[in-house]
């Protein structure tokens, strides 16, 4: 008789609100065994708990802040000493204020890219060479934004960060093509989440919602379903890409 097939395991940040706790209710959803790391450790146990309530496989909170390359690091050694080596690595925590560019200073230039790009990399370096090593191959899926795409007036320090992390994670897909882990960009449009709301001026969020072709803000769940695409075996031969998910407020090639 054979052995049971463990699951698989997944890391996913930003996991205690809005897209990552979206991310993490689909993946564990599917099957897999996910940690829930964020910097809001009482959020990531309130997903834990979400998971818990529809008979998931567990989901274990884990407090982390991406932008403190310690604290990633703290993180990867307790994942793959107490839960195992990850298959599916999800990069979501990130945060933004909306404004004039006029007027920003460097304090929030860098923590936007401390956090929106920066903690990306961090978290890929913390977790790949273990990943790595493994050779079972997997999955990367970094969450950018539309900003990152094709600009974003009042977001232009989050826009640059979120075009970095498209372009480093095209990059890094080229790199870690070799070892059979693929690298995707999951850009969402205007969502409602706790950020949208406490980010943006009710204004611009009235104006963003008339410009979006289907009149509506993207659910977290929508934006999850195009992460959980990646994460899938179906996925298998798909790298280097960046998928919109926006209602067709952006519609660049």
């Amino acid at each position: 008789m054979s052995e049971p097939v463990a699951p698989r395991i997944a890391v996913v940040t930003g996991a205690g609100s809005g897209i990552g706790r979206a991310i993490t209710l689909a993946l564990a959803g599917a099957g897999t065994t996910v940690v829930a790391a964020d910097l809001d450790i009482d959020g990531a146990r309130a997903t834990a708990e979400q998971a818990a309530a529809v008979d998931a496989p567990p989901v274990v909170p884990l407090a982390v802040d991406v932008a403190d390359p310690d604290s990633v690091v703290a993180l990867a050694g307790a994942v793959t000493s107490d839960v195992g080596v990850p298959a599916v690595l999800v990069n979501c925590a990130g945060w933004d204020r909306t404004g004039p560019f006029i007027g920003s200073t460097p304090e929030f230039a860098q923590k936007v890219v401390a956090i929106n790009y920066l903690g990306q990399v961090h978290v890929c370096q913390a977790f790949l060479p273990a990943m790595v090593e493994a050779g079972r191959g997997g999955r990367v899926i970094n969450i950018a934004s539309d900003a990152g795409r094709v600009g974003s007036s009042g977001e232009t320090i989050y826009a640059g960060a979120k075009g970095g992390v498209i372009a480093m994670s095209k990059s890094l897909a080229r790199e870690m093509a070799r070892h059979a882990i693929t690298v995707n960009v999951v850009c969402p449009g205007p969502t409602d989440t706790p950020l949208f709301h406490a980010g943006v001026d009710e204004n611009l969020a009235k104006a963003l919602i008339r410009a979006i072709p289907l009149r509506r803000l993207a659910r977290p769940e929508e934006i999850a379903s195009a992460v959980a695409y990646f994460a899938s075996d179906g996925a298998s031969y798909v790298t280097g890409q960046v998928l919109s998910v926006s209602g067709g407020l952006t519609m660049a090639g």
